[in-house]
């Protein structure tokens, strides 16, 4: 079965969950795409979505038309090749609009998981609960003669455990995607023990047409990505917790975030990268990486007793950021949770103590988006850490410990084996997590 065969029938599992749909909506117009080559004309290709709710489905085809028409917008000339030998569409928006329900019609919503019995392909995006995910990968492999072949979306359990307790041959590759999948590049691929090479092959040459950069990870939990992020949320959550020796817990949660966002040159602070993947989505991969780790505890009671009283962050349907460890006024954070309190303390009753106590930024200081995306970058960093290096102030010993304990975890990533290579590590963080710079560095040596 050769590539296009094999995506003649798809299944994405979780098709309306927020990675599930950026899945479904790439194969698709892969599938179309391929469609439309001249050797492939006149063959059926059918891309099935499955999700357990109804409802969500249909704001995912909504959600999948409307992209699918961005899409075709960027590919115009292209299309119009594609469609030469249709008489009947005349201008641009007529093939556009052959486009977009030449995509629609691929697609196949379903809440039954038996319309998977068939596919050749499949893609698994469900919750991140390793015996959830064995029992529907058993399930379907029983019932699909076809022994497809599964691509997991797991950012944290390792593929050899899900290939062996579902029995699934080394038919399994790990297929990360980073949050949201139509924007973001990079994509970590994780093979099993088992794990097939054409499988492998396969992968390698979807992530290329989808135009995905790719970093391998070795088969242990977490992979790359979130074995550093884990680890620097922990740390973050350490200095907050130890800072908070002198000042209260919210202000000190405000003053690590505001050093690990403009200090380090960060997208944002650690506690809203926190918010944004989702409290309890951290404290759950912690709880699935624990048990493979041997020198640490990844497990923090304050994400505990956060999650108790029901503060856990995340995203809206439509991208926005929900209340969590910090409260959001249009996407800007305005207020900290005082888990002794059980309520929200805004900003402005401690900002200026704790600006203050944090010392002035430095005088190079420019901010993540100015730095990330400048031709100067590389100047621009050294001439700021270079300054930061120099200075004494609290906000500077804060940043210089911080960026170190980065240093190190992706340091330890490659020495465990987990990453292969220092590149791979910053790679990740670079692409995946939008850093200006990788966490192994020289900046502050």
């Amino acid at each position: 079965m050769n590539y296009t065969e094999r995506l003649s029938n798809v299944a994405v599992l979780g098709a309306a969950g927020k990675m599930g749909s950026g899945i479904l909506l790439l194969t698709a117009l892969e599938m179309v795409d391929l469609s439309l080559k001249p050797e492939n004309k006149g063959k059926v290709f059918v891309i099935h979505a499955i999700d357990v709710s109804s409802e969500a489905l249909v704001g995912l085809m909504r959600y999948i038309r409307v992209q699918a028409l961005k899409a075709a917008e960027k590919k115009t000339v292209q299309l119009r090749a594609a469609y030469a030998d249709r008489e009947d569409l005349i201008d641009n928006e007529e093939i556009l609009r052959q486009y977009v329900d030449d995509v629609m019609l691929a697609i196949r919503p379903s809440t039954n998981l038996e319309v998977a019995y068939n596919s050749t392909l499949i893609f698994e995006a469900i919750k991140e609960d390793p015996e959830l995910k064995v029992k529907i990968l058993t399930q379907l492999d029983k019932n699909n003669p076809g022994k497809p072949w599964y691509f997991t979306n797991t950012s944290s359990i390792p593929i050899t455990q899900l290939d062996e307790k579902a029995g699934l041959g080394g038919r399994i590759i790990g297929f990360h995607f980073y949050n949201p999948p139509a924007v973001q590049k990079l994509v970590e691929v994780i093979k099993s023990a088992h794990t097939l090479p054409e499988v492998e092959e396969f992968a390698l040459q979807y992530a290329k047409n989808l135009r995905k950069v790719v970093v391998p990870s070795a088969d242990f939990a977490g992979f790359v990505g979130n074995g550093h992020f884990m680890r620097d949320a922990l740390h973050g959550i350490s200095e907050a917790e130890t800072l908070a020796k002198d000042v209260s817990l919210p202000e000190a949660i405000y003053m690590v975030n505001k050093v690990t966002q403009d200090y380090l040159v960060r997208p944002m602070g650690i506690f809203q990268l926190i918010d944004y993947v989702g409290v309890d989505v951290c404290q759950y991969i912690m709880s699935v990486m624990n048990p493979f780790v041997k020198d640490e505890d990844l497990h923090s009671d304050f994400l505990d007793k956060l999650i108790g009283q029901g503060v856990l962050g995340g995203q809206y349907s439509d991208g926005s950021q929900k209340d969590g460890i910090l409260k959001y006024e249009k996407g800007r954070p305005v207020g900290v949770w005082n888990p002794d309190a059980g309520k929200y303390v805004m900003i402005t009753n401690f900002q200026t103590s704790g600006d203050t106590r944090l010392g002035a930024l430095p005088a190079s200081f420019q901010p993540w988006k100015s730095v990330a995306f400048a031709g100067r970058k590389e100047e621009m960093l050294t001439a700021m850490f270079n300054e930061i290096k120099s200075m004494d102030t609290f906000g500077a010993k804060l940043a210089k410990t911080y960026a170190k304990r980065s240093k190190e975890i992706g340091l330890k990533l490659v020495s465990d084996n987990v990453a292969f290579t220092e590149k791979d590590v910053n790679t990740v963080l670079l692409t995946g997590f939008f850093h200006a710079y990788g966490p192994i560095n020289n900046y502050l040596d």
